[in-house]
């Protein structure tokens, strides 16, 4: 008897609609799984058959052949179990399948018959909805998650048993949405880090409030001990709150990590601090088959570098093409997959080995040294940050004042503001910010009067820009001028800007 049901894999972000065909017919006895299937899948014959087994079926000895389709795509994971014990049950008739044709079904089981949790649920219901499956069976354990999607019916449950019951007896009684009480509006921030803890670094918290504003990528250069690392880890707390659609995105990215264990939706912009040892594949996201990196998890948030000379220059040189294009394509013998990483660079590093240089009563480095540790960071990857800011040592007069500076709250009150202004001038584009603007799009939005040009002509020559460097200024001062809710930009939007570009000179400059 041919019966079937429905499921999902992951490629990549994606997740593929895959039909689970079973076919029991007489014969010389055997289960056999076909279809391109990874390890996990291929175990599934042995997890399935105890698992019907222990949940009081019995199958007669027949010749059992398993399809996943379509044929020509890798299936990984354990998310099949579950579908394939459904279509392999109604093959032998203890259930009828009509239960489920417009259902799509996912769950690993244990040889007990349990039905465990699997990684992706949010994006693959979110899938389904799209496709036109009216209903969902999902693992107990993975309801939170789920029932973010809207104008599904969900039935989560927590065993093989229990699922082929509500099936078999038509008692499909759907989860309520009140399961869950869900608060988009909550946010969760680490109260030690905002900006009217930190101390002076004016300059330095202004640039960050500009980079927040218009998701520029941001290069913090200073001495140890001086405040980058607790800036950075601040920049969370002023940046503009993720919109529905794009909590969505990042929750759907961090469902298929397996990173939603703990809580079901994302509702913070993800800052993600990788440590310089990292691997490749670990930052830009790789493997057999491809699954997000750092890169990727920073998408719509911050991706934080501190120690930047200290990451691998290989490493560094890889944010080339992320940064430029705000996606990563990794491509396999099994397909081509695509990662969006439009997110906030924001680094860190010290200007030598000791990290005190150019104060030379404290740096004891040469200047070999000191050129052969600044080599690291490439006039290419320099060229990709709109903002540089100097962190100097704090002076012990402002550490006994303890003045306290600004609160974060008033802070994003008026990054909120720019990033409204921004979101109404592109509306009906996709572009959300400044800092997505290409070549064509600033000539249209960053247009400058007479004096404003021959100001820019000027910077361009006196201080050996690039092409890239002189757009960046253009969009860090369409920033300023937003943050002050100005329709044009002005020659002191363009001045602030190009202080910061300034640190190219100081220290990667012929004169070090």
């Amino acid at each position: 008897m041919f019966s079937k049901s429905y499921s999902a894999t992951i490629l990549g972000i994606d997740p593929i609609i895959i039909t689970i065909e079973v076919d029991v017919s007489d014969g010389f006895p055997s289960f056999d799984m076909v279809g391109l299937l990874g390890s996990e899948v291929k175990e599934a014959r042995e997890r399935v058959r105890i698992s019907i087994k222990n949940s009081g079926y019995s199958l007669k000895a027949k010749r059992v052949t398993v399809n996943l389709s379509p044929a020509d795509i890798r299936k990984e994971g354990t998310a099949f179990d579950l579908p394939v014990a459904f279509a392999i049950l109604s093959s032998y008739g203890y259930i009828n399948d009509k239960y489920f044709k417009d259902t799509l079904v996912v769950g690993e089981l244990g040889l007990n018959g349990k039905v465990n949790r699997v990684n992706g649920i949010l994006s693959i219901i979110h899938t389904a909805k799209q496709e036109g499956f009216k209903k969902c069976i999902i693992p107990y354990d993975n309801i939170n998650e789920a029932l973010i999607i809207e104008n599904i019916e969900i039935y989560a449950v927590k065993s093989l048993k229990e699922a082929i019951d509500v099936i078999d007896k038509g008692q499909m009684m759907k989860i309520q949405k009140n399961a869950y009480d869900y608060n988009f509006n909550k946010k969760d921030y680490n109260a030690n880090y905002d900006f009217s803890n930190i101390i002076g670094q004016g300059f330095a918290k202004r640039g960050m409030e500009i980079a927040a504003s218009g998701m520029h990528n941001m290069l913090m250069i200073g001495p140890p001990g001086s405040g980058k690392t607790m800036l950075a880890k601040s920049a969370s707390t002023i940046l503009p709150d993720l919109t529905f659609d794009e909590a969505m995105e990042v929750s759907k990215i961090y469902s298929i990590s397996g990173l939603l264990k703990d809580k079901p939706f994302v509702t913070n912009r993800p800052f993600r601090h990788p440590h310089h040892t990292i691997s490749t594949t670990a930052l830009v996201g790789g493997g057999r088959i491809p699954k997000p990196g750092e890169l990727t998890l920073a998408h719509l948030g911050v991706l934080f570098l501190d120690e930047l000379p200290e990451f691998n220059k290989s490493i560094i040189e890889l944010l080339r093409q992320p940064l430029e294009d705000r996606h990563i394509s990794i491509t396999r013998l099994s397909g081509r997959f695509e990662f969006p990483t439009n997110f906030m660079l924001v680094a860190a590093m010290n200007p030598c080995n000791c990290g005190f240089y150019p104060d030379r009563n404290k740096c004891e480095c040469s200047i070999n040294n000191i050129k052969r540790y600044l080599s690291k960071i490439s006039k290419p990857i320099l060229d990709r940050f709109d903002i540089s800011a100097e962190v100097l040592q704090v002076d012990y007069k402002d550490l006994k004042i303890k003045t306290q500076g600004e609160l974060s709250d008033n802070i994003k009150k008026r990054v909120e503001i720019a990033r409204e202004i921004q979101l109404d001038r592109y509306k009906g584009k996709d572009i959300y910010y400044n800092s997505e603007l290409n070549i064509k799009e600033i000539e249209q939005f960053c247009r400058l009067g007479e004096k404003e040009q021959k100001l820019i002509e000027l910077a361009y020559k006196k201080m050996n820009l690039s092409a890239r460097g002189y757009h960046k200024i253009l969009k860090v001062s369409r920033t300023i001028a937003d943050l002050e809710e100005s329709t044009s930009i002005k020659e002191h939007h363009i001045s602030e800007a190009l202080s910061y570009r300034g640190l190219d000179t100081k220290y990667w400059g012929n004169k070090l």
